[in-house]
C-alpha cells in the first residue's frame, strides 16, 4: 500500500509549481554565476528559475527491491542585478521530497548513505531536505580579467565536487540519483558555508569552511552546526562546451552514526552542446573517499542526447560498496567494517516530450538498470537484478535563454 500522504502530495506538487513561476530566465544555459555577471549589464533586477518533478513508477529488481510510486522534485530560483559595486544575486531551492518521496526515500538497491530513526538508510535514496539552498552570492571585479565572488549560505553546496547531480544535463531526465553520490556531491545540501572564488579566463579557484555533517531525519527544518570543514576546487572551461574540475575536501564527521572525518578527492570533465533546442552532453567523474575504516572508490560515465521531442540517456557506473552494511542493513563495525566490493550499475533510458502548455514541459519516459552484484552480496540480491522505472516528468516555464543545467554558484 502507497502511504496516503504522498498521494494528496503528488497533486499539491503540480500546484506548486506554478505558483513558484517568475518573470523569466537571464542565464544561458551552461554558463556559471560568474559568467552571468559578466555579460549582464543595468541595475533592474533579474529573475530566473528552473525545477522538475518525477512522477514515477519505480520498481526496483531482486529479494531486496519492489514497486512504489514517488514524486522525486526540487524547484530553483534566482534574483540578481548589478550595482554600482559588483553584483548581487540571491539563490533559492526548495524540495518536497519529503512529503512526495517519504521519510525513508525511495528505493535503489546497492544505494546508502544517510539515517533514518537511528538506522542507516539502505537500498533507498535518502529524500531532499525541503531547504536546498539559501544563498547570498557578492562579485566584484579586481582587474578587468579577473573577479571575486564570496557567497554566503544557510544552506548551500560547498567547493568540493562536480556540479550536482540534479543540475547536470547528462543526468537531466534521468530520475535516479548515481550509486556514487555520497563519493561526489552529496555536500551539496550543506546547512552553513563561507565560500571565496577568485576567477580569471578560464581559470577559477575557490575554496569553502562549512559544516560538513549530512542532515539529519527531519527534512523540513535548519540543522546548522559548526563551520570545522573545508575544501578547494580547481575548474577550467576552456570554452562554452568543457568544463574541468578538481577538488578535495576535509569533512568532520559527516556520518550521524559513524564516527570519524572523511577526506573526499574527486576529478571530473563534461562536455555540453547545444544547438536551438536540441542537447548533447556527456560526463565522467572519479570520486575517493579516505575514512577512518579504509578508502572507497567511486567512478560514472554518463550521457545524454536530446533532438526535437526524443530523448536518450544513459549513464555507467563502478562503486565500492560496503559490503557488510548491505549484508545486514546495519552498521557494521570491527574488521567487517573494512569490507567492500565492487558493484557495476548501467542505465539506459528513453523519453519523448508530450506537452507544452503556458511553458510548462511534460515527458513520458522509461529506463532500465542492469547490476553486476559482486559474490559477497549475490546471496542477497542476486546476480544480475534488473530495475524499471516509468514516469511523467514536469518542467516550469523558464526563459529563451534556457534551463540552468551546469550551471555552479560561484
Amino acid at each position: 500500500m502507497f502511504q496516503s500522504g504522498r498521494h494528496v502530495a503528488l497533486w499539491a506538487i503540480f500546484a506548486t509549481c506554478g505558483v513558484m513561476v517568475t518573470a523569466s530566465s537571464a542565464l544561458a544555459q551552461g554558463q556559471t554565476a560568474q559568467e552571468h555577471v559578466h555579460t549582464s549589464s543595468g541595475s533592474a533586477w533579474q529573475f530566473m528559475q528552473d525545477g522538475i518533478v518525477f512522477v514515477e513508477l519505480n520498481h526496483q529488481g531482486g529479494s531486496r527491491g519492489g514497486t512504489e510510486l514517488v514524486a522525486p522534485n526540487w524547484w530553483m530560483g534566482m534574483a540578481s542585478r548589478n550595482t554600482s559595486r559588483g553584483r548581487l544575486t540571491f539563490n533559492t531551492m526548495f524540495s518536497l521530497d519529503p512529503a512526495t518521496v517519504g521519510k525513508d526515500g525511495y528505493r535503489e538497491i546497492l544505494q546508502s548513505g544517510e539515517a533514518l530513526s537511528g538506522q542507516p538508510i539502505v537500498d533507498r535514496q535518502h529524500p531532499h531536505d525541503f531547504f536546498m539552498q539559501l544563498a547570498a552570492v557578492w562579485q566584484m571585479s579586481l582587474t578587468d580579467t579577473a573577479n571575486l565572488t564570496v557567497v554566503g549560505a544557510p544552506v548551500g553546496a560547498p567547493a568540493l565536487g562536480p556540479v550536482a547531480f540534479m543540475h547536470r544535463a547528462s543526468a537531466a531526465d534521468n530520475p535516479a540519483a548515481p550509486l556514487g553520490h555520497h563519493t561526489f556531491d552529496s555536500t551539496h545540501v550543506a546547512f552553513g558555508v563561507l565560500t571565496a572564488a577568485v576567477d580569471q579566463g578560464p581559470w577559477m579557484i575557490e575554496g569553502s569552511v562549512f559544516n560538513g555533517r549530512e542532515p539529519d531525519d527531519n527534512r523540513w527544518n535548519f540543522d546548522f552546526g559548526r563551520l570545522d570543514s573545508f575544501s578547494g576546487r580547481v575548474r577550467f572551461r576552456p570554452t562554452d562546451e568543457w568544463a574541468f574540475q578538481v577538488s578535495s575536501g576535509h569533512l568532520v564527521e559527516p556520518e550521524a552514526l559513524e564516527p570519524g572525518n572523511i577526506v573526499r578527492s574527486t576529478m571530473s570533465i563534461s562536455w555540453t552542446r547545444r544547438k536551438d533546442a536540441d542537447l548533447t552532453a556527456v560526463t565522467g567523474g572519479y570520486g575517493r573517499n579516505d575514512t577512518d575504516h579504509g578508502a572507497r572508490n567511486a567512478a560514472f560515465v554518463e550521457g545524454a542526447r536530446h533532438v526535437g521531442a526524443n530523448g536518450l540517456y544513459g549513464r555507467i557506473e563502478a562503486v565500492e560498496v560496503e559490503t557488510a552494511l548491505l549484508q545486514t542493513a546495519l552498521l557494521p563495525s570491527g574488521p567487517s567494517a573494512l569490507l567492500k566490493d565492487v558493484a557495476f550499475a548501467f542505465t539506459v533510458g528513453i523519453v519523448r516530450d508530450v506537452l507544452r502548455v503556458s511553458g510548462f514541459e511534460g515527458a513520458l519516459g522509461t529506463d532500465v538498470a542492469l547490476y553486476g552484484i559482486p559474490s559477497a552480496l549475490q546471496s542477497a540480491y542476486g546476480n544480475y537484478p534488473l530495475s524499471v522505472h516509468l514516469f511523467f516528468r514536469l518542467r516550469p516555464p523558464v526563459g529563451p535563454a534556457g534551463r540552468m543545467w551546469n550551471m555552479s554558484v560561484p
